[in-house]
């Protein structure tokens, strides 16, 4: 598949046909995929591929409460899980949240699920100090994780990135093994779509990058 069709076209998914996707071909993925920019190549991720069904289900129940706060305030107009504002549901709302069967199922359902690992130890948090929700150190991991996405739709395979479990990091350190000093990154379904969507929305180009400045004149072409 050509590069730019593979990035116009690798959409989330979350149905999956049920059909295997081999040791062989997952190995193949992931020898692309490795290829990722990494910090002074550092390459500081670890990668948990896991069939069992159990520790699957176990994963999914995870991420319930996740779902649930990001659900319910999602119901009153916020942004789930934001930075910024603090949610307006109460503890005792968001516990009694109905998780939506789309959020869980695909951990259940994929061909396998991959749990990306990163060593803190390994990755340069430039933003350690601000006085922010940090983002810096997710350079080392996530272009690993779309790499992964990238390389599953060049094989007719699709996936998800999701982060509900990280909200229940200690819980998937213990589930998984995973060392205190490693961070839960992603948790990506990956199986063979029911429909590989082929047409993406988002955003034109002139409404999110500009010259000079934030509010400096839009690029066009």
């Amino acid at each position: 598949m050509e590069l730019y069709d593979a990035m116009r076209t690798t959409a989330a998914i979350r149905e999956f046909t049920g059909e295997p996707l081999s040791d062989e071909t997952l190995h193949r993925i992931l020898e692309n995929a490795r290829f990722a920019p990494s910090g002074g190549n550092r390459q500081g991720a670890h990668v948990i591929a896991v069939r069992d069904p159990e520790r699957r289900a176990r994963l999914a129940e995870l991420c319930t409460p996740g779902v649930q706060r990001y659900v319910a305030q999602g119901r009153v107009g916020e942004t789930g899980w934001n930075s910024i504002t603090p949610p307006t549901p109460t503890p005792e709302e968001i516990a009694a949240t109905r998780v939506p069967e789309s959020f869980t199922r695909p951990v259940l359902t994929a061909s396998v699920v991959l749990v990306f690992c990163v060593d803190l130890n390994r990755v340069a948090s430039m933003d350690l100090e601000l006085d922010r929700v940090g983002l810096a150190s997710g350079a080392s991991i996530y272009p690993l994780v779309w790499n992964t996405l990238l390389a599953a739709r060049q094989e007719g395979f699709g996936g998800v990135l999701t982060t509900m479990a990280v909200a229940a990091e200690p819980e998937v350190q213990a589930l998984f093994s995973i060392p205190a000093d490693h961070a839960v990154a992603a948790v990506v379904p990956l199986g063979r779509p029911v429909h590989q969507p082929t047409k993406l929305r988002r955003r034109a180009v002139e409404e999110f990058v500009t010259w000079e400045s934030y509010d400096g004149a839009p690029l066009t072409d």
